[in-house]
């Protein structure tokens, strides 16, 4: 069961909190920008644990040229032949970029162990070798934090129920997302013993309790704001130069098409 204080955190104060720490973050992401900082930040978590709202919450005031979300899909068949973390590593970020991998690697000690997808072989390949991969990712200068968002049943069935009463989240349901419902425990496993293996110092784990999303969202930022050693280097307010001034004549309208102004 995930534990909140307090119950539900009000929308104002919650709107609030937010603003102030997105703006932390574009301060954040200045400092990794004129430092050159690489940061990998990886979501993992249970279906409807809210791990797309927290991304968001992070990207939306951020400069989009530095900051990108990964959210690979379902790998084809010559990417299925390939290393398997080879195609995570193509999104690896440059100096000067943050990368948020909405799932990533552990696709294969959560979803493909669970649903079959992997052979045991390659399940306790990924096992041996993934502690190895994140430390090399580290020793490279690569600063990588892992979250887990942890939700508990009687929520995560709440939260289902509201997809499929509602048509616009309704797409939000995948037949995986709808298996993993009855395999409630078989996850639960799966999870436990992927902490127990790459639960790593040089890169732990770190829980956020999600029943409520806006405590999630705003203690997931305080957090990632708090493993970055960063000062404020935002460059002054720019000047900006007077518009040239020439004999310009706009054409008239009605040689235009116009979108019709229904609102």
């Amino acid at each position: 069961m995930s534990e909140g204080g307090g119950g539900r955190l009000p929308r104002k104060r919650f709107e609030k909190e937010l603003e102030k720490l997105q703006r932390e973050l574009v301060i954040m992401q200045e400092y990794v920008r004129a430092e050159g900082l690489k940061i990998v930040v990886v979501f993992e978590g249970r279906d409807a644990a809210g791990k797309g709202g927290a991304i968001k919450r992070i990207a939306e005031r951020t400069n989009p040229r530095a900051l990108r979300i990964a959210a690979l899909p379902t790998p084809t068949e010559r990417e299925r032949t390939e290393w398997y973390f080879q195609r995570y590593v193509a999104h690896l970020p440059a100096a000067g970029e943050i990368v948020l991998f909405d799932r990533s690697w552990y696709n294969r000690a959560g979803v493909e162990r669970v649903m079959g997808f992997c052979t045991d072989a390659e399940y306790e390949e990924f096992m041996r070798t993934c502690p190895e991969f994140e430390r090399m990712l580290v020793r490279s200068g690569i600063t990588l934090v892992k979250y887990w968002f942890s939700v508990s049943d009687e929520e995560q069935e709440r939260r289902f129920q509201a997809r499929v009463d509602d048509p616009m989240r309704r797409w939000k349901l995948s037949p995986i997302d709808l298996e993993s419902r009855a395999r409630w425990v078989e996850y639960s496993q799966a999870k436990d013993e992927m902490f127990r293996r790459t639960d790593i110092p040089e890169a732990p784990w770190w829980v956020v309790e999600a029943d409520d999303k806006r405590r999630a969202r705003l203690n997931c930022i305080s957090h990632l704001l708090s493993t970055i050693d960063y000062r404020d280097l935002t460059p002054p307010p720019p000047k900006l130069p007077p518009r040239e001034q020439g004999d310009y004549v706009r054409p008239p309208f009605d040689t235009q098409r116009f979108v019709p102004q229904v609102y």
